[in-house]
This record gives C-alpha cells, sequence and structure tokens, in this order.
C-alpha cells in the first residue's frame, strides 16, 4: 500500500534561498495577484512553526493500520528536526527515531513533489465566492511521469481579505495505472490550512487523503489522517536564509 499511498497523498511547499540570491517577488511574475500574495504569504513563515504531527493510516474497512506521533521542530538541526515521540501507541525506541529520520530524509531527497510540478502561472479561477477564489492550477507535462495532468485536478482555495491559503485539493480525475500492477480508480487529497496566530499566515493544520485501486484484479482501499497540533513559532536552524520560490518542497506529509 506505500506506493498506493504516495501516488494519492500530493506535497507542495517552499524552499529558503541564500540571503545573496533574488527575492521572492521575480519568481511571481505572471501568477495570478491574489493566488502570488498567498505563496508568499505562507513562504514567509511556513519554516517559522514548530508542531506535532499525528498520522493515522486505515484500511478500507477503516481499522487502523499504523499510527505514529512525532514532533517537528526546523529551529533544530536538519538531521533531528524530526522526532518521533510514539509509534502505534507505545514510546517510540531509539531504534524507531533513528529509521524514522533516515526513511524521511531519502524519501524527502527523492520524491518530486506536487509543488515541483504545478504551474501558477497558468492558473485560472474556478470559483469566486464573496470570501474566497478557487484557482485550478495544471501540473506540467514536462518530465511528469508520476503526476499525469490528464489524470489529476489540483485547486487552490485563497481568502480574499487575508490573500492567505485556506486549502489545497487533489483530486483524481480518472483511473490511472501504476507500476504496472496497480490501477487506481479514485482518491485525492486535501490539505487544509488554519490560523494559530492572526498576526501570521495559517500552516496545514490536517491533511485528509484516500482511495481505492484494483491490484491483481483484488480491489483495495484505505485513508490517511494528519493532523498537527501543539504550534510553536521558533527561529529557523538557519536564519540567514531568505524566502525564494524555488523547488516547492516544504508542506510535506
Amino acid at each position: 500500500m506505500r506506493f498506493f499511498f504516495s501516488t494519492l497523498i500530493l506535497t507542495v511547499g517552499f524552499l529558503a534561498a541564500r540571503a545573496d540570491e533574488p527575492t521572492a517577488e521575480p519568481a511571481l511574475a505572471g501568477v495570478p495577484p491574489l493566488l502570488g500574495a498567498a505563496l508568499l504569504h505562507h513562504a514567509v513563515d511556513v519554516d517559522h512553526w514548530a508542531f506535532t504531527q499525528t498520522t493515522v493510516t486505515k484500511n478500507g474497512k477503516g481499522k487502523i493500520k499504523e499510527q505514529a506521533v512525532v514532533r517537528y521542530d526546523p529551529s533544530q538541526h536538519y538531521d533531528v528536526q524530526w522526532t518521533p515521540l510514539s509509534i502505534d501507541g507505545q514510546p517510540a525506541t531509539a531504534a524507531q527515531i533513528k529509521e524514522y529520520r533516515r526513511d524521511h530524509a531519502r524519501d524527502s531527497d527523492k520524491r518530486r513533489t506536487l509543488g515541483e510540478l504545478l504551474n501558477f502561472r497558468a492558473a485560472t479561477v474556478a470559483e469566486e465566492t464573496p470570501s474566497a477564489v478557487i484557482y485550478e492550477v495544471p501540473l506540467s507535462k514536462d518530465d511528469n511521469q508520476r503526476l499525469p495532468p490528464e489524470k489529476f485536478r489540483v485547486t487552490v482555495r485563497v481568502n480574499k481579505e487575508r490573500r492567505v491559503f485556506e486549502q489545497i485539493a487533489v483530486r483524481v480525475r480518472e483511473a490511472m495505472r501504476v507500476k504496472l500492477v496497480a490501477k487506481i480508480k479514485s482518491g485525492g487529497a486535501v490539505l487544509d490550512f488554519a490560523s494559530v496566530d492572526p498576526k501570521y499566515s495559517p500552516p496545514v493544520t490536517t491533511i485528509q487523503a484516500g482511495g481505492t485501486a484494483s491490484v491483481f484484479f483484488v480491489t483495495v482501499g484505505g485513508a490517511y489522517d494528519l493532523t498537527r497540533t501543539d504550534f510553536k513559532r521558533v527561529t529557523p536552524y538557519n536564519d540567514r536564509f531568505r524566502v525564494k520560490l524555488g523547488p516547492l518542497k516544504t508542506i510535506d506529509f
């Protein structure tokens, strides 16, 4: 099931850059102004939040398969920013902490994220309400084998008044085959943002993902729920960095 969720559970984010490199504004050229403002506001604040993250993975019948509680602290050295507190209800052992950090670093390095594939300059307004604008943001076709643009639809909801993200949603448009042995029939992921301090842009607080697939003609399914709590404002480990909109990676799960 790991490859099933790695396809359904998608990511978007931001990368800091050296202080002597250009600021974020040139990277926003051509992006709809409201969407660009939300991107910039999020980029400024994203690396300043420590939080406790709880993830629960369930099978197609709703039974819990895995549960992990992890503390993230960007003020610590990169190698120890993620610290498991408990695994499946039991305190995390030293070996589990080491394994989690190793796997997290490996997966983060090799994964091409949703953010790297999104073409914000080509975003169009899909819907507008009195308080928000919902953009449809297309996926790039270039070197994109994991998330074919014709198979996925991405929408981003931005609050008009605060000019910040409210939600990012990814949906499978139609059935698609993965790694020859599985066919994803339906699914998607929803990232919700909520304010933890009105002075700053809201971080991601919940992520819900799920779907169904057929593996060797057997239907399987599952769900993935992530919740972030206990937010604390911190100074990033390397605060010499300044925001630049580059490969979009830091909203990760």
